[in-house]
Protein backbone atom coordinates (compact mmCIF):
# COMPACT_ATOMS: atom_id res chain seq x y z
CA UNK A 1 0.00 0.00 0.00
CA UNK A 2 1.63 3.32 -0.91
CA UNK A 3 0.83 6.34 0.87
CA UNK A 4 1.17 10.19 0.67
CA UNK A 5 -0.36 13.02 2.55
CA UNK A 6 -1.80 15.99 1.34
CA UNK A 7 -1.68 19.57 2.38
CA UNK A 8 -5.10 18.86 3.85
CA UNK A 9 -3.62 16.99 6.02
CA UNK A 10 -5.15 13.40 5.33
CA UNK A 11 -3.71 10.28 3.39
CA UNK A 12 -4.65 9.80 -0.02
CA UNK A 13 -4.59 6.82 -1.42
CA UNK A 14 -2.76 6.75 -5.10
CA UNK A 15 -1.78 3.29 -6.17
CA UNK A 16 -1.24 -0.66 -4.87
CA UNK A 17 1.12 -2.98 -5.90
CA UNK A 18 0.53 -6.51 -5.61
CA UNK A 19 3.14 -8.80 -4.08
CA UNK A 20 4.45 -10.01 -7.14
CA UNK A 21 6.87 -8.49 -9.46
CA UNK A 22 4.67 -6.90 -11.43
CA UNK A 23 5.91 -3.32 -11.22
CA UNK A 24 3.63 -0.09 -10.67
CA UNK A 25 3.44 1.53 -14.25
CA UNK A 26 4.03 0.83 -17.34
CA UNK A 27 5.58 4.02 -18.37
CA UNK A 28 9.65 4.07 -18.47
CA UNK A 29 11.02 5.45 -15.49
CA UNK A 30 12.82 8.26 -17.52
CA UNK A 31 9.37 9.50 -18.76
CA UNK A 32 9.28 13.11 -17.34
CA UNK A 33 5.29 13.91 -16.45
CA UNK A 34 4.74 17.13 -14.23
CA UNK A 35 2.72 16.55 -11.75
CA UNK A 36 0.69 19.40 -13.05
CA UNK A 37 0.21 17.71 -15.81
CA UNK A 38 -1.64 14.92 -14.11
CA UNK A 39 -3.75 17.00 -11.54
CA UNK A 40 -5.12 19.02 -14.47
CA UNK A 41 -6.30 15.95 -16.23
CA UNK A 42 -8.50 14.71 -13.05
CA UNK A 43 -8.56 15.00 -9.30
CA UNK A 44 -5.74 13.20 -7.15
CA UNK A 45 -8.33 10.24 -5.41
CA UNK A 46 -8.85 9.51 -9.76
CA UNK A 47 -5.60 8.89 -10.84
CA UNK A 48 -4.55 5.50 -12.08
CA UNK A 49 -1.83 4.08 -11.07
CA UNK A 50 -0.69 4.06 -14.53
CA UNK A 51 -0.27 7.70 -15.01
CA UNK A 52 2.14 7.87 -12.60
CA UNK A 53 6.47 7.50 -12.62
CA UNK A 54 8.43 7.28 -9.43
CA UNK A 55 9.80 10.60 -10.46
CA UNK A 56 5.94 11.96 -10.30
CA UNK A 57 5.71 10.40 -7.58
CA UNK A 58 8.53 11.90 -5.89
CA UNK A 59 8.10 14.97 -6.73
CA UNK A 60 4.11 14.89 -5.28
CA UNK A 61 5.78 13.87 -2.20
CA UNK A 62 8.12 16.85 -2.44
CA UNK A 63 5.70 19.16 -3.00
CA UNK A 64 3.21 18.32 -0.57
CA UNK A 65 5.91 17.88 2.67
CA UNK A 66 7.80 20.76 1.10
CA UNK A 67 5.76 23.59 0.86
CA UNK A 68 8.00 26.68 1.52
CA UNK A 69 9.88 28.06 -1.68
CA UNK A 70 13.64 27.35 -1.77
CA UNK A 71 15.63 29.99 0.44
CA UNK A 72 16.90 32.51 -2.13
CA UNK A 73 21.04 33.82 -2.16
CA UNK A 74 22.06 35.16 1.53
CA UNK A 75 24.83 37.12 -0.54
CA UNK A 76 22.88 40.77 -1.53
CA UNK A 77 24.79 42.90 -3.80
CA UNK A 78 27.37 45.43 -2.81
CA UNK A 79 25.71 48.64 -1.55
CA UNK A 80 26.14 51.47 -4.69
CA UNK A 81 26.31 55.10 -3.48
CA UNK A 82 23.38 57.42 -4.68
CA UNK A 83 23.95 59.18 -8.13
CA UNK A 84 22.93 62.44 -8.75
CA UNK A 85 23.19 64.59 -11.77
CA UNK A 86 23.87 67.80 -9.14
CA UNK A 87 27.40 68.07 -7.97
CA UNK A 88 27.90 67.81 -4.22
CA UNK A 89 29.44 71.51 -3.22
CA UNK A 90 26.50 72.62 -5.38
CA UNK A 91 24.05 70.61 -3.07
CA UNK A 92 25.98 72.27 0.19
CA UNK A 93 25.52 75.72 -1.43
CA UNK A 94 22.10 75.38 -2.04
CA UNK A 95 21.55 73.82 1.43
CA UNK A 96 23.33 76.88 2.92
CA UNK A 97 21.06 78.87 0.62
CA UNK A 98 17.94 77.72 2.13
CA UNK A 99 18.74 77.63 5.95
CA UNK A 100 20.20 81.52 5.47
CA UNK A 101 16.84 82.15 3.55
CA UNK A 102 14.87 80.78 6.83
CA UNK A 103 16.94 82.75 9.23
CA UNK A 104 15.69 86.11 7.42
CA UNK A 105 12.48 85.10 6.84
CA UNK A 106 12.42 84.28 10.28
CA UNK A 107 14.11 87.80 11.46
CA UNK A 108 11.51 89.31 9.18
CA UNK A 109 8.85 87.99 11.05
CA UNK A 110 10.67 89.03 14.47
CA UNK A 111 10.91 92.32 13.48
CA UNK A 112 7.09 92.51 11.98
CA UNK A 113 5.24 91.25 14.94
CA UNK A 114 7.12 93.40 17.41
CA UNK A 115 6.29 96.77 15.51
CA UNK A 116 3.07 96.13 16.36
CA UNK A 117 3.74 95.54 20.50
CA UNK A 118 4.43 97.93 23.61
CA UNK A 119 8.23 99.06 23.63
CA UNK A 120 9.80 97.04 26.90
CA UNK A 121 10.96 98.05 29.67
CA UNK A 122 8.90 99.96 32.63
CA UNK A 123 6.18 102.71 31.79
CA UNK A 124 6.21 106.53 32.14
CA UNK A 125 3.38 107.49 34.31
CA UNK A 126 1.16 110.21 32.56
CA UNK A 127 1.72 112.52 35.20
CA UNK A 128 -1.87 113.23 36.63
CA UNK A 129 -1.60 114.89 39.02
CA UNK A 130 2.03 116.81 38.54
CA UNK A 131 2.43 116.10 42.45
CA UNK A 132 0.96 114.27 45.19
CA UNK A 133 1.44 115.89 48.90
CA UNK A 134 1.73 113.59 51.74
CA UNK A 135 1.39 113.77 55.57
CA UNK A 136 1.32 111.34 58.19
CA UNK A 137 -0.55 113.12 61.15
CA UNK A 138 -0.67 111.37 64.70
CA UNK A 139 -3.74 112.47 65.97
CA UNK A 140 -3.52 110.57 69.39
CA UNK A 141 -1.06 113.38 70.36
CA UNK A 142 -1.50 116.35 68.68
CA UNK A 143 -4.78 118.65 69.12
CA UNK A 144 -7.05 118.74 66.65
CA UNK A 145 -7.11 122.31 65.90
CA UNK A 146 -3.48 122.13 64.95
CA UNK A 147 -3.67 119.21 63.14
CA UNK A 148 -6.91 120.82 61.58
CA UNK A 149 -4.38 123.65 60.32
CA UNK A 150 -2.31 121.25 58.98
CA UNK A 151 -4.87 119.07 56.35
CA UNK A 152 -6.06 123.33 55.40
CA UNK A 153 -2.40 124.23 54.25
CA UNK A 154 -1.96 121.44 52.51
CA UNK A 155 -5.60 121.37 50.95
CA UNK A 156 -5.55 124.77 49.75
CA UNK A 157 -2.29 124.70 47.96
CA UNK A 158 -2.96 121.74 46.45
CA UNK A 159 -6.18 123.37 45.40
CA UNK A 160 -4.42 126.17 43.69
CA UNK A 161 -2.05 124.46 41.78
CA UNK A 162 -3.91 121.57 40.73
CA UNK A 163 -2.34 118.62 43.19
CA UNK A 164 -3.69 115.84 45.14
CA UNK A 165 -3.14 115.59 49.04
CA UNK A 166 -3.06 112.20 51.03
CA UNK A 167 -3.25 112.15 54.80
CA UNK A 168 -1.74 109.11 57.19
CA UNK A 169 -2.26 108.47 60.15
CA UNK A 170 0.20 107.22 62.50
CA UNK A 171 -1.30 103.87 63.50
CA UNK A 172 -2.28 103.43 59.76
CA UNK A 173 0.81 100.87 59.14
CA UNK A 174 2.09 97.97 61.02
CA UNK A 175 5.77 98.77 62.12
CA UNK A 176 6.42 95.90 63.96
CA UNK A 177 7.41 97.91 67.01
CA UNK A 178 9.83 100.45 64.94
CA UNK A 179 9.28 103.94 65.57
CA UNK A 180 6.34 105.84 64.74
CA UNK A 181 8.87 108.00 62.71
CA UNK A 182 8.77 105.05 59.90
CA UNK A 183 5.46 105.48 58.69
CA UNK A 184 6.47 108.18 56.05
CA UNK A 185 8.09 105.54 54.41
CA UNK A 186 5.50 103.45 54.13
CA UNK A 187 2.95 105.82 53.61
CA UNK A 188 5.02 107.15 50.85
CA UNK A 189 4.75 103.60 49.37
CA UNK A 190 1.39 103.77 50.03
CA UNK A 191 0.80 106.94 47.85
CA UNK A 192 2.67 105.12 44.80
CA UNK A 193 0.17 102.59 44.92
CA UNK A 194 -2.88 104.61 45.05
CA UNK A 195 -1.81 107.14 42.54
CA UNK A 196 0.12 104.91 39.90
CA UNK A 197 -0.18 108.12 36.95
CA UNK A 198 1.08 111.02 39.88
CA UNK A 199 4.47 112.46 38.48
CA UNK A 200 6.25 113.66 41.84
CA UNK A 201 5.75 112.77 45.88
CA UNK A 202 5.93 115.33 47.96
CA UNK A 203 6.54 114.22 51.77
CA UNK A 204 5.97 116.96 54.26
CA UNK A 205 6.45 116.30 58.15
CA UNK A 206 3.06 117.86 60.05
CA UNK A 207 5.86 119.99 61.93
CA UNK A 208 5.67 122.42 58.81
CA UNK A 209 3.26 125.18 56.76
CA UNK A 210 3.46 126.11 53.33
CA UNK A 211 4.01 129.91 53.04
CA UNK A 212 3.90 130.99 49.68
CA UNK A 213 0.64 130.33 47.71
CA UNK A 214 1.91 131.47 44.70
CA UNK A 215 5.08 129.44 43.81
CA UNK A 216 4.44 125.99 42.46
CA UNK A 217 7.27 123.07 43.13
CA UNK A 218 7.53 122.64 39.48
CA UNK A 219 8.56 126.06 39.12
CA UNK A 220 10.39 126.41 42.20
CA UNK A 221 12.69 122.93 42.01
CA UNK A 222 11.39 119.78 39.75
CA UNK A 223 11.55 121.61 36.57
CA UNK A 224 15.00 119.64 34.94
CA UNK A 225 16.38 122.69 33.97
CA UNK A 226 15.63 124.83 37.44
CA UNK A 227 16.88 121.35 39.30
CA UNK A 228 20.07 121.53 36.84
CA UNK A 229 21.08 125.29 38.33
CA UNK A 230 19.81 124.19 42.27
CA UNK A 231 22.00 120.74 42.25
CA UNK A 232 24.90 121.06 44.97
CA UNK A 233 27.62 118.74 43.26
CA UNK A 234 30.67 117.08 44.65
CA UNK A 235 29.77 117.63 47.93
CA UNK A 236 29.66 115.61 51.39
CA UNK A 237 26.11 113.47 51.83
CA UNK A 238 26.62 113.63 55.52
CA UNK A 239 28.77 117.13 56.67
CA UNK A 240 30.56 118.29 57.13
CA UNK A 241 33.86 115.25 56.39
CA UNK A 242 32.00 112.40 54.64
CA UNK A 243 34.09 111.10 52.12
CA UNK A 244 31.19 109.90 50.02
CA UNK A 245 30.01 112.51 47.66
CA UNK A 246 27.08 113.69 44.92
CA UNK A 247 28.14 112.85 42.37
CA UNK A 248 29.67 116.23 40.06
CA UNK A 249 28.38 115.07 36.43
CA UNK A 250 24.30 114.71 37.15
CA UNK A 251 21.85 116.34 35.04
CA UNK A 252 18.49 117.71 36.01
CA UNK A 253 17.17 114.88 34.13
CA UNK A 254 19.04 111.76 35.72
CA UNK A 255 17.67 112.77 39.64
CA UNK A 256 14.27 111.06 40.91
CA UNK A 257 15.01 111.80 44.50
CA UNK A 258 15.42 115.37 45.80
CA UNK A 259 15.93 116.38 49.43
CA UNK A 260 17.97 119.02 51.67
CA UNK A 261 20.78 119.30 53.85
CA UNK A 262 20.48 120.40 57.95
CA UNK A 263 23.08 121.21 60.44
CA UNK A 264 22.87 117.72 61.22
CA UNK A 265 22.79 115.69 58.17
CA UNK A 266 20.34 114.68 55.68
CA UNK A 267 16.90 116.20 56.40
CA UNK A 268 13.67 113.90 55.74
CA UNK A 269 11.00 115.86 56.87
CA UNK A 270 10.32 117.95 53.53
CA UNK A 271 11.55 116.29 50.06
CA UNK A 272 10.45 114.45 46.73
CA UNK A 273 10.74 111.34 45.13
CA UNK A 274 9.99 111.08 41.40
CA UNK A 275 7.29 108.04 40.77
CA UNK A 276 9.27 105.81 38.89
CA UNK A 277 10.58 102.11 39.33
CA UNK A 278 13.67 103.37 40.79
CA UNK A 279 11.27 105.46 43.36
CA UNK A 280 9.57 101.89 44.18
CA UNK A 281 13.18 100.05 44.73
CA UNK A 282 14.14 102.75 46.70
CA UNK A 283 11.07 102.76 49.25
CA UNK A 284 11.43 99.19 49.51
CA UNK A 285 15.02 99.32 50.48
CA UNK A 286 14.42 102.21 52.89
CA UNK A 287 11.82 100.22 54.50
CA UNK A 288 13.62 97.25 54.97
CA UNK A 289 13.35 95.39 57.95
CA UNK A 290 17.18 95.08 58.57
CA UNK A 291 17.40 98.90 59.04
CA UNK A 292 13.47 99.36 60.52
CA UNK A 293 14.99 96.47 63.60
CA UNK A 294 18.30 98.40 63.54
CA UNK A 295 18.97 100.79 66.72
CA UNK A 296 19.61 103.65 64.79
CA UNK A 297 19.80 106.86 67.06
CA UNK A 298 17.52 108.80 64.91
CA UNK A 299 15.77 105.98 62.97
CA UNK A 300 14.68 106.08 59.55
CA UNK A 301 17.24 109.77 59.38
CA UNK A 302 20.16 107.45 59.71
CA UNK A 303 18.85 104.57 57.71
CA UNK A 304 18.57 107.05 54.77
CA UNK A 305 21.83 108.25 55.49
CA UNK A 306 23.45 104.55 55.58
CA UNK A 307 21.86 103.47 52.19
CA UNK A 308 22.49 106.94 50.18
CA UNK A 309 26.36 106.47 51.14
CA UNK A 310 26.87 103.01 50.31
CA UNK A 311 24.35 102.43 47.70
CA UNK A 312 25.54 104.06 44.84
CA UNK A 313 22.18 103.30 42.87
CA UNK A 314 20.59 105.53 45.06
CA UNK A 315 23.60 107.96 45.34
CA UNK A 316 23.71 108.31 41.39
CA UNK A 317 19.66 109.45 41.39
CA UNK A 318 19.97 111.63 44.62
CA UNK A 319 20.23 115.40 44.18
CA UNK A 320 20.88 117.90 46.99
CA UNK A 321 19.63 121.40 46.93
CA UNK A 322 19.82 124.41 49.20
CA UNK A 323 18.08 124.20 52.42
CA UNK A 324 15.94 127.39 52.09
CA UNK A 325 14.50 125.94 48.54
CA UNK A 326 11.69 124.46 50.19
CA UNK A 327 12.54 123.30 54.15
CA UNK A 328 13.62 126.28 55.89
CA UNK A 329 13.46 125.76 59.73
CA UNK A 330 11.86 128.26 62.58
CA UNK A 331 15.10 127.93 64.39
CA UNK A 332 18.85 128.89 63.47
CA UNK A 333 20.70 126.24 65.51
CA UNK A 334 18.87 123.54 63.49
CA UNK A 335 19.35 125.10 60.19
CA UNK A 336 18.56 127.73 57.68
CA UNK A 337 16.10 129.64 59.51
CA UNK A 338 12.80 130.92 57.16
CA UNK A 339 12.41 134.20 55.48
CA UNK A 340 9.56 135.76 53.59
CA UNK A 341 9.28 134.25 50.42
CA UNK A 342 10.32 131.19 51.55
CA UNK A 343 8.04 128.34 50.51
CA UNK A 344 8.06 126.27 53.64
CA UNK A 345 8.82 126.76 57.57
CA UNK A 346 9.20 123.66 59.75
CA UNK A 347 9.92 123.34 63.35
CA UNK A 348 12.15 120.40 63.12
CA UNK A 349 12.32 118.41 66.54
CA UNK A 350 9.47 119.77 68.40
CA UNK A 351 7.59 117.84 70.42
CA UNK A 352 3.65 117.45 71.40
CA UNK A 353 4.02 119.23 74.43
CA UNK A 354 6.26 121.44 76.80
CA UNK A 355 9.04 124.10 75.86
CA UNK A 356 9.21 123.23 72.04
CA UNK A 357 5.45 122.13 71.69
CA UNK A 358 4.88 122.09 67.74
CA UNK A 359 1.81 124.02 67.73
CA UNK A 360 3.08 127.09 69.77
CA UNK A 361 6.23 127.58 67.98
CA UNK A 362 4.30 127.32 64.48
CA UNK A 363 1.63 129.51 65.90
CA UNK A 364 2.79 133.03 64.64
CA UNK A 365 3.25 131.28 61.08
CA UNK A 366 0.05 129.67 60.75
CA UNK A 367 -1.39 133.67 61.22
CA UNK A 368 0.95 134.39 58.13
CA UNK A 369 0.03 131.87 55.89
CA UNK A 370 -3.58 132.22 56.51
CA UNK A 371 -3.22 135.80 55.54
CA UNK A 372 -1.18 135.10 52.40
CA UNK A 373 -3.68 131.91 51.36
CA UNK A 374 -6.44 134.67 51.61
CA UNK A 375 -4.69 137.47 49.60
CA UNK A 376 -4.77 134.96 46.52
Amino acid sequence: LCQASNRNGYSQRLFSCSTTKETCTKRPFFQKRRLSTLTQLRPPDRLRTDEFTPLNYLTLFDTMHFAYPPRKSSNPPPFRARTSRIPPFIRRSRLKAIAAGALVFLGFVYLLSGAFKSPSGPREPLGEPSVVIVTVLDEEDYSKNYLSSIRDNRKQYAQLHGYEVMFAKTGDYDLNGSPASWNKVVSLRHAMTKYPEAGWFWYLDQDSYIMDPSTSVESLVLKSDKLDGLMIRDHPVVPPDSIIKTFPHLKGDDINFVLTQDREGLSAGSFFVRNSEWARFFIDTWFDPLYRSYNFQKAEGHALEHIVQWHPTILSKLAIVPQKTFNSYNRYDKGEIFSDGDLVVRAAGCTKSGERACEEELDSYNKKWHAAFKAQ
